[in-house]
């Protein structure tokens, strides 16, 4: 039996149950009717699973690092590889990819999000949910829609103009759903709409009207985890799926409100009907009461540090890498025997401590992490490569080393105590470590926890210890109390991530001989509803050493002694991270002294930035040589290597724009005002922003300059097929340069200069007048790409579709699209304001002349 016969067998009881999750990650089995548990999982850098079976993930580069390919043949590999780790850790689902727009560059999960641009984000999401869902995976695209920021995300209601909403944020999901996603998450924001001001979880207009009545969506409509608050509001909405579970607004509720005619029955059995067409499209469903299909009908998985996994991700990580300048050709630097360096200076905070991956629901637990100085060495194996750090750049200090521990009976690991309401207790264990600070508690009678351990400190000097409690604490360091709270904190500080950047309590030290320091912590047990009673203590420890003004004199003394300076600066987990917006665009620490005074030191200075999102580099047009490394993943000592050497060449584009200044930048931020997020700047989001004030970045959207030359030589244009094409680009470009090169041939559409008068667009053109004279369009968008591989000296033709919707906008009047005549300018280009070639584009009658 199919999914709407099978939910027909049910009754009601059955049928609501299916609609809340089971537990964190799973769905509700029904064994009478042959269904199993469906299991999902976080993503979009690896597939992190369930956290029950231990096992390693493979770590992609960021998306916004990924992004920066425009391949999407790339990305579909990457897709592959992720469809392989869902089914290597038994997952159904993977909760990805983000098609939300980088609005703004201090947006927490800018890394997390693809890139600035509507078209460029929607063209590599299909690449990427068509390849794990062809995979017999699920995807869930999100967040649907208006979460362009961290900031108060579960409380601030959107306002997006109905044209602006259609054209750019819109676009994406529309785009994934034409290409058959199976799930599409509902965001934790609101959004006011045609007078209706809703929570994305129950705002019927979007889910019931746009998303499956007009785009016929047929998949399941999830909530993304605790946003959902209404009972009968999100069921009548259009929400599907309220997840985690057990608990929620609906169960016995929802019962409650089928049974008083609050909510339809056929409502629940419509979304009985998605969720079981899920399971049958990831193979949870056999349709036969305590039968199921077997899960690993897509073969198994490659080990994530499989030789072919790690080639693909270092390629991946490579070929993302942007070239933002190299002055006299300075990269790349060969290895030559003879020629090559013969010392390396390799200095950063980063580079001792590259930052992967993001924090927040993204993160995974890769199977090793390439670390730059060991993949230099193996590089350059004639060259003497040291490492010098130049001063930390966070602010919080390490976490406490394992080997500092000891319980009161001087064992290693830190003494827990479970605790009842009186105080007595009733359960004690041992951590290993300070990582394992976050633990679950299963004794219903603990009401609180002690913490105990003392510090084995050795150096002499100042140490500093750095407690950060989540929720109610008292903490005494040597017997002394440092803080107190009696704020009784829940399940919000997992919507916050306040969980994972809790205030911190430093105390310092003085330690003249070895001793141990005793450190004491009453900790709350925190009820997390569906995630359960857990505790939270982040532990960490700074030892006596350098202060940051003798560490960069350090750096600075070794990179003029070296042949070769390599200088990796940026963002670190303090920054960047789901949960919170950046307070600014500047290098954390004083990393900007660092790289003007290495420069100085060393004119063979290459300087690598490793951030997800945009930070300010005043010092970019001083240097020889920068490389845009990203948020690399596990792979990251390799890909450097590899673009270093150029074995890979870095030919990645920025699927962004790069401020000069703060002040530029055409939305500085998301923060909700009087509760709402205005997004005035309509739709010049991005370069187009940029574009309409007139202001001048420090590198465009899609520069990059790889290791060729390049030649654009002629463009034609003539009329595409009309289904996936309006009309076609052939280019012709030429690589001559000396090295073989990657490009990505951009292009952009400008709109007609002057009103179209009436008539001369067709039969119906008087009539459509209004909608002619003055759209307010973007002064340039992209219009379609292309990515080519081209020899030394070779010449070839490039071929770009340019869609019907590139052209058209959206009408407001009649709730439908509209296609402007007139003549259009193609732009050819090597970014959004490298421009190579043009040609007119003619539109009139709703086709090309």
């Amino acid at each position: 039996m199919g999914p709407a016969d099978l939910a027909a067998t049910l009754g009601l009881e059955e049928k609501v149950r299916l609609l809340t999750g089971a537990a964190t990650w799973t769905l509700t089995e029904l064994p009478t009717i042959g269904l199993r548990t469906i299991t999902v999982s976080d993503g979009p850098i690896g597939v992190r699973g369930t956290g029950e079976d231990g096992l390693p993930s493979a770590q992609l580069p960021s998306p916004s690092a990924t992004a920066a390919t425009w391949d999407e043949r790339l990305q579909a590999e990457l897709g592959a590889l992720m469809a392989a780790e869902a089914r290597r850790k038994g997952i159904d689902v993977v909760l990805a990819p983000v098609v939300n727009l980088q609005r703004s560059p201090v947006g927490g999960r800018h890394f997390e999000c693809l890139s600035e641009d509507p078209l460029l984000t929607a063209r590599l999401a299909v690449a990427f949910v068509s390849a794990i869902q062809g995979a017999g995976i699920g995807t869930s695209v999100k967040h649907f829609i208006g979460n362009e920021t961290e900031t108060a995300r579960t409380e601030y209601l959107a306002r997006i103009d109905e044209r602006t909403l259609r054209e750019v944020y819109l676009a994406p999901f529309e785009a994934v759903v034409e290409a058959g996603v199976w799930t599409v998450m509902a965001a934790y924001n609101g959004l006011a709409r045609d007078g209706v001001e809703q929570t994305a979880t129950a705002h019927g207009p979007l889910l019931n009207g746009i998303l499956k009545g007009e785009w016929g969506f047929d998949g399941v409509v999830v909530s993304d985890w605790l946003a959902t608050k209404h009972t009968a509001e999100s069921a009548n909405g259009g929400l599907d799926l309220i997840m985690p579970g057990p608990g929620g607004p609906w169960g016995d509720a929802l019962l409650a409100a089928v049974r008083s005619g609050e909510v339809a029955e056929a409502v629940i059995d419509e979304k009985v009907e998605r969720i079981l067409l899920l399971a049958e499209r990831v193979g949870a469903l056999s349709g036969i009461p305590g039968t199921v299909g077997p899960y690993d009908a897509h073969g198994a998985a490659e080990d994530p540090a499989s030789g072919e996994t790690v080639a693909l991700l270092r390629e991946a990580a490579a070929r993302s890498t942007v070239v933002l300048r190299n002055a006299g050709g300075l990269l790349p630097v060969e290895p030559a025997a003879g020629r090559g360096p013969r010392r390396i200076a390799l200095i950063g905070h980063n580079a001792e401590q590259p930052f992967t991956q993001g924090g927040g629901s993204a993160f995974v637990t890769p199977p090793h992490v390439s670390d730059p100085l060991e993949a230099l060495r193996a590089a350059y194996p004639d060259a003497e490569v040291a490492r010098h750090r130049g001063g930390a750049t966070t602010v919080k200090a390490p976490l406490v080393p394992t080997e500092f521990l000891r319980t009161p009976s001087g064992e290693a690991g830190i003494r827990i105590d479970e605790l009842d309401a009186s105080g007595a207790v009733v359960a004690t264990r041992t951590l290993p470590d300070a990582e394992s600070l976050w633990f679950p508690v299963t004794l219903p009678g603990t009401a609180s926890v002690r913490l105990t351990t003392d510090l084995a400190l050795e150096a002499s000097g100042r140490h500093v210890i750095d407690l950060g409690p989540v929720g109610a604490h008292r903490i005494s360091v040597d017997g002394v109390e440092r803080s107190r709270s009696e704020r009784v904190v829940g399940a919000e500080v997992i919507l916050d991530s306040s969980y994972a950047n809790p205030p911190h309590v430093e105390t310092e030290v003085e330690i003249a001989e070895p001793r141990l320091v005793r450190v004491e912590a009453d900790l709350q047990v925190v009820d997390g509803e569906s995630y359960g009673r857990f505790v939270r203590l982040h532990f960490r420890h700074r030892t006596p050493g350098l202060t940051v003004d003798e560490e960069i004199e350090a750096a600075v003394a070794a990179a003029a002694a070296a042949d070769l300076a390599v200088v990796i600066v940026g963002t670190n987990p303090e920054t960047e991270s789901e949960g919170w917006d950046r307070p600014n665009l500047a290098l954390p620490g004083r990393q900007d002294e660092l790289v003007r005074r290495v420069a100085a030191a060393n004119p063979a200075t290459v300087v690598v930035v490793n951030a997800g999102a945009p930070v300010l580099l005043p010092w970019l047009d001083e240097v020889p040589a920068v490389l845009w490394w990203w948020l690399p993943g596990q792979e990251a000592g390799a890909s450097l290597a590899a673009v270093l050497t150029g074995e890979i060449e870095p030919s990645g584009r920025l699927p962004w724009t790069l401020p000069a200044a703060e002040a530029d930048v055409p939305v500085p931020d998301g923060i909700p005002v009087g509760g709402y997020v205005d997004y005035d700047e309509g739709v010049h989001v991005g370069h187009r922003g940029w574009d309409l004030l007139g202001r001048t970045p420090a590198r465009e959207f899609g520069f990059g300059l790889g290791y060729a030359a390049w030649e654009y030589r002629s463009v034609t244009v003539e009329p595409g097929d009309g289904a996936s094409a309006l009309v076609v680009a052939d280019v012709t470009i030429a690589n001559v340069g000396e090295r073989a090169g990657r490009e990505v041939v951009q292009a952009y559409l400008e709109a007609p200069s002057a009103p179209v008068a009436p008539g001369d667009g067709g039969p119906d053109a008087s009539a459509e007048a209004s909608t002619d004279v003055a759209p307010d369009r973007p002064f340039r968008w992209l219009a379609g790409f292309a990515v080519v591989d081209v020899a030394p000296g070779d010449e070839t033709s490039v071929r770009i579709e340019i869609a019907r919707r590139a052209f058209e906008v959206w009408d407001v009047d009649r709730s439908s699209w509209h296609l402007p005549p007139g003549e259009y300018l193609l732009r050819i280009s090597r970014s959004s304001r490298d421009l190579r070639l043009a040609a007119p584009v003619r539109i009139g009658d709703g086709a090309p002349l």
